[in-house]
């Protein structure tokens, strides 16, 4: 069986606060109650036996001993009503006789005064026994053998403790009342420090590094609060710091990117001509022009691309927008590749979108270009609708993604092998791809599907 207990730190602290404030006040009536149910009944107790001594003690000086059946009676009516008298086999009494056995024989063998609480029927009663001495002339007392045994209800006593023990339920039950309220000011003031760090939490969780909660006092939430603030302090030097370092390096490669334009330009013209050239050059000297003419073209795309990811940084790229029949599109950007044989098409004709008609073809060549690269046949690309979106997906029949590679599969020169330093792409691509795909207000997904990578871009359909 599982015990409920409520989740939120005030209910917590109100169901606490009370309990200990009912538990306490019912400790206090309980125990205030019990004793003055003994004080009660040991002053009944008390009482009664005194009278009753001193009822026995105003008859026995006239008794005659050995006591005949008229003594008896004489001293059964000093003792009053609910009496026995007993003398060896003579007898007198009247009402109730409610004395056990027990009692007969304490008070014979103790030769005093002994009490004992019965109850018959419903009714409580003190039975008080006492043997009547008899004093002889140098004042010993001796049991004369007549034992008196008395008994008086105690209903009325009763009732006085009933009535303590309400009073005392009562008092616990105004109690309550002021220990809700009482708990309803400590949780308040308990949890006001502990709100304004939640709120504080939450200002830095939104990005706001300067929110700060003022401590007060002295105790462990405002030691908590210390430190909470010290951590944010901490953590805005930092992002501060790495901020100031991504703008250092976006800057730098936007201006080695620009600065490597033009003599890149110049280095292309050279390899072009070097290019035209080399069909007539000696083998190993044809090799190389070869490869410096592949490595300038890869140092080229890669200038590009940072000069691309740059204009992205710095908020300048735009969109040049046109009605594009997204099927044509893809046709186009598979032809102008030479990829129309190894890449299935699906298309859905008629779907024209206001988009930029460069960056779509970016985003497409780099999703079939890495299917075809990385992949293996078929490559499939479909286009279809899905509410509000056009799904452009392209979908291979390799390996997959690795599971740890998916999350970084659109970060920027992530190698998912790094001993693969020498690949023929940027690292850049799909950085790019995703950066085009949201300034269009779309998106770009990656994921494995059962034998291969999918990767779809959605695009919304406002634009058409």
């Amino acid at each position: 069986m599982r015990w409920w207990w409520p989740r939120g730190l005030r209910p917590r602290l109100l169901v606490a606060f009370v309990l200990v404030t009912v538990l306490g006040a019912a400790a206090a009536a309980w125990s205030s109650a019990g004793t003055a149910s003994t004080a009660l009944v040991d002053s009944a107790q008390r009482r009664l036996s005194d009278a009753l001594v001193s009822q026995i003690g105003a008859v026995t000086p006239r008794l005659t001993y050995p006591p005949d059946q008229d003594a008896l009676d004489r001293l059964r009516s000093a003792a009053g009503p609910n009496t026995v008298v007993t003398y060896r086999d003579l007898r007198a009494e009247a009402g109730v006789e409610p004395a056990s056995d027990a009692l007969r024989a304490a008070v014979r063998s103790q030769n005093g005064l002994v009490t004992e609480r019965v109850t018959v029927g419903s009714t409580p009663w003190l039975v008080i026994g006492t043997p009547v001495l008899r004093t002889a002339p140098d004042g010993t007392r001796t049991p004369s053998g007549i034992e008196v045994y008395s008994a008086h209800d105690l209903t009325e006593v009763e009732q006085q403790i009933d009535g303590l023990a309400t009073n005392a339920a009562a008092t616990a039950a105004v109690a309550l009342p002021l220990a809700i309220l009482l708990a309803l000011l400590a949780a308040r003031s308990v949890l006001r420090p502990v709100r304004e760090l939640r709120d504080t939490a939450r200002r830095l969780t939104d990005g706001d590094l300067d929110a700060r909660a003022p401590p007060q006092g002295a105790d462990e939430l405002a030691q908590l609060t210390v430190s909470i603030n010290e951590m944010a302090e901490s953590v805005q030097t930092s992002m501060t710091a790495m901020q100031r370092m991504q703008t250092d390096a976006r800057r730098f490669a936007a201006d080695v990117s620009h600065e490597l334009r033009t003599p890149l330009s110049t280095l292309t013209a050279v390899m072009e001509v070097l290019e035209t050239a080399a069909g007539g050059m000696e083998p190993d000297a044809r090799e190389s022009a070869q490869l410096a003419i592949t490595e300038t073209h890869r140092l080229v795309r890669l200038v590009e691309d940072l000069m691309e990811v740059s204009r992205f940084d710095a908020g300048t790229a735009q969109l040049r927008i046109d009605q594009v029949d997204v099927a044509a599109a893809v046709a186009d950007c598979l032809r102008a590749r030479g990829w129309t044989e190894q890449v299935e098409l699906a298309p859905a004709k008629g779907i024209v979108l206001g988009l930029d008609r460069r960056r779509l073809d970016v985003i497409l060549a780099n999703l079939v270009g890495n299917a075809l690269r990385h992949g293996a046949p078929p490559v499939r690309v479909r286009i279809f609708l899905s509410g509000t979106q056009v799904l452009v997906a392209v979908t291979d029949h390799g390996p997959g993604l690795p599971k740890e590679v998916l999350p970084h599969v659109f970060d920027r020169f992530y190698k998912a092998d790094a001993a693969r330093t020498r690949t023929p792409g940027s690292g850049l691509g799909l950085a790019i791809a995703l950066e085009n795909a949201r300034l269009h207000g779309g998106t770009l997904t990656a994921e494995n599907v059962d034998g291969g990578a999918r990767f779809v871009l959605r695009l919304p359909r406002e634009g058409q």
